[in-house]
């Protein structure tokens, strides 16, 4: 089965050996008080780890164990043998995994790239209809594949009127600065790298996830039937990370040292890597779960994410958007 698409991890806290043993060893059911999520080193998720830092789900009757991965495709299968009671995941992840018959629910967002995500280009290069016959780098079946395809759709292009050039996102910089691409697509850092190079005279952002907001997104998943027998847990979770959210409003420099620690870089880094994203609040979680054709809402930047997993035989059709989430605890939590 091909593996689902995921986000590149920019640095990572555990081994393989790790994600292979929660895999060859499942844990035992959990109780409603307890939950074991299985994640990954990124700056998004920093309200969960102020929470676990500062035992702020404890307030709410819960303990989580956040299980770190380093690689994101092998979530899904630990979630299906309950190895790990939930998940976070891109929601990329959830549409294949969806489309190919498991019960995965997304049950919040969590953080949308916020121009962490970006297509750049030399300066003679000012628009996407620009984009026409040049050579883009950028990796196929990732998020920068549907930042990409988005950016060509909205401007009446697609595939077809570029060069795909087949290319890792952290490659991308080096090509462009040798000058054999003259497009490419990349994250934070890489795009702030390219943009800053021959003292910020040779490259600029064409387009951003700024302009597609939602497209990327970061979100908690659990299996259904996990879902009916710990929704209480779940909510707790949901609280959790709202007040580890409202926490590092009021504390940003010790939330940033906090989040940095798991990062692996300082404070001020962890602020520079966390400017590409947004952290929903509980207030806003709802315009997700709304059908619209807006990339806010999972069925808009979903029909996005189908066509491509589609068109490169990933998936044979696209799901019901609205079997990929639950929304009835956000709902609760907003009443």
């Amino acid at each position: 089965m091909t593996a689902p698409l995921i986000r590149s991890i920019r640095k990572t806290l555990v081994g393989a050996s790790l994600a292979a043993a929660a895999l060859m060893s499942p844990l035992a059911a959990q109780a409603d008080d307890s939950l074991t999520i299985g994640t990954v080193v990124w700056a998004g998720y920093g309200p969960f780890y102020v929470a676990d830092k500062l035992d702020l789900y404890e307030q709410f009757g819960l303990d989580v164990n956040l299980q770190f991965f380093n690689d994101p495709a092998l979530i899904p299968s630990a979630m299906a043998s309950r190895a790990v009671d939930g998940g976070m995941l891109t929601y990329d992840q959830v549409v294949g995994s969806v489309a190919k018959g498991l019960k995965h629910r997304v049950v919040m967002p969590i953080d949308f790239s916020d121009g962490g995500d970006a297509i750049v280009a030399d300066k003679s290069i000012t628009s996407v209809a620009d984009f026409k016959g040049k050579q883009v780098g950028y990796n196929p079946l990732s998020p920068s594949d549907f930042l990409l395809a988005y950016a060509l759709q909205v401007n009446g292009m697609s595939e077809v009127d570029i060069r795909p050039v087949n290319m890792t996102p952290e490659a991308i910089p080096s090509a462009m600065a040798s000058g054999n691409l003259p497009v490419g697509v990349t994250y934070e850092p890489n795009v702030s790298q390219i943009v800053g190079m021959g003292q910020g005279e040779r490259f600029h952002v064409v387009y951003s996830s700024k302009e597609a907001p939602g497209l990327i997104t970061d979100v908690l998943v659990f299996d259904e039937k996990v879902i009916a027998n710990n929704s209480a847990a779940i909510t707790a979770m949901i609280k959790g990370y709202q007040a580890g959210l409202e926490y590092m409003a009021a504390n940003p420099e010790e939330s940033a040292v906090i989040i940095g620690e798991v990062l692996g870089v300082s404070g001020e880094e962890a602020i520079e890597q966390m400017e590409g994203v947004y952290n929903i609040p509980l207030s806003e979680m709802a315009r997700n779960f709304e059908e619209s054709e807006s990339t806010m809402s999972f069925f808009g930047s979903g029909a996005v994410i189908a066509d491509i997993l589609i068109k490169n035989q990933q998936i044979s059709a696209a799901p019901d958007f609205a079997d990929t989430f639950d929304a009835s605890l956000v709902e609760a939590l907003n009443k």
